[in-house]
């Protein structure tokens, strides 16, 4: 079962989600906060960590986390610090007991990954939508609303009505008609 490891907790960080499983990664490793200690509370070992984007607050424990369980960590972008291998626009990348298609989408910054699988019902949407129809700040350096609108429509060229979790990357997670959320995120993309 996917888990956010900072549910709770009390700083500026991400989500933080553990994917237990035949390749178990870690999504996004937060910051300002014990991940290791949360990680080791629940598994023994990390296979990966993969980035949804390298802004500071989802990558702020990046070296505790690649020093306690020397992981390699898959990103967009290798040329960024910390990013050991790309993840290819389409490419697979398997997380727990899934495969995900990983799908690039610019607009909140320009490494930005969602990882959506089909058999599982989930979507890691990363800083690009969140519940009720909020969508990824776009006012930060390398963000842009054109960008970013045509990212949210091309997740939902992927995704459908059967959609069982998002995951997001502040905030809770969506579970109920997840795929409502995206498209009413596309909406209010426009019409800020």
């Amino acid at each position: 079962m996917i888990a956010n490891l900072a549910q709770g907790v009390q700083a500026f960080t991400s989500n933080v989600y553990l994917v237990p499983g035949d390749r178990t990664v870690l999504v996004d490793p937060g910051a300002n906060f014990d991940v290791v200690a949360a990680i080791r509370s629940r598994v023994d070992d990390l296979d990966a960590v993969v980035l949804t984007h390298t802004h500071p607050d989802h990558v702020g424990n990046l070296a505790a986390v690649t020093d306690a369980f020397a992981v390699d960590v898959w990103g967009y972008d290798p040329s960024i610090d910390g990013v050991d291998h790309a993840v290819a626009d389409e490419e697979r990348v398997q997380l727990g007991d899934h495969e995900y298609v990983a799908l690039h989408t610019p607009g909140h910054k320009n490494d930005h990954l969602c990882f959506y699988s089909d058999d599982a019902g989930v979507l890691f949407a990363g800083d690009l939508v969140f519940q009720n129809g909020s969508f990824g700040r776009t006012d930060l350096e390398e963000g842009d609303r054109e960008t970013l609108i045509r990212s949210i429509d091309r997740v939902l060229e992927w995704i459908d009505e059967d959609l069982a979790e998002m995951h997001t990357g502040h905030g809770p997670s969506v579970t109920n008609q997840p795929y409502g959320h995206v498209e009413l995120s596309a909406r209010m993309a426009r019409q800020a």
